[in-house]
């Protein structure tokens, strides 16, 4: 599962290092691992938010959903705050340019895209082993609660 909280204080931190490093004049290839810690940060929360939308069924039974939703849509709104302002700040003529965004943006797009075939492609075979583990323990359950009651009723 993805700790939203961590997510956004580790996208929080890269950001402000980030912003730091362009008001200095540092190039967005020197600020590489800055770069990458921010864009992890970024996909988590979207994946997070793809989760909170999809939760899966055993999670709708225990309650808790419309909280962590909350917490995504605020991490996302944080995320957007700061991904504008780095947006103004990359792109202004004076700092480093508008084709400096552009190379921000294909970095980022990059690290989401290999976090995607590999982090969250783990993460969603582990939550349908979960779900289908869970089913067939409920049905076991159910068909023996049956088979008692019948048992019960003939005894």
């Amino acid at each position: 599962m993805i700790e939203i909280g961590v997510a956004i204080a580790g996208a929080q931190a890269a950001y402000n290092f980030l912003k730091k490093g362009v008001q200095v004049g540092r190039d967005l290839q020197d600020m590489g691992q800055q770069l990458q810690q921010w864009a992890n940060c970024m996909a988590d929360i979207d994946q997070a938010e793809k989760m909170a939308e999809k939760p899966p069924w055993y999670k709708l039974l225990g309650g808790g959903v419309q909280a962590q939703a909350m917490e995504v849509f605020l991490a996302r709104k944080q995320a957007q705050r700061m991904r504008d302002e780095l947006r103004e700040l990359i792109s202004h003529p004076a700092i480093l340019g508008p084709s400096h965004w552009q190379e921000f943006l294909r970095i980022e797009a990059e690290i989401r895209k290999q976090k995607r075939e590999h982090d969250y492609r783990r993460m969603e075979i582990k939550q349908k082993i979960i779900e289908w583990v869970a089913g067939i323990l409920l049905f076991i359950i159910g068909v023996g609660c049956l088979v008692g009651f019948v048992w019960l009723a003939n005894a």
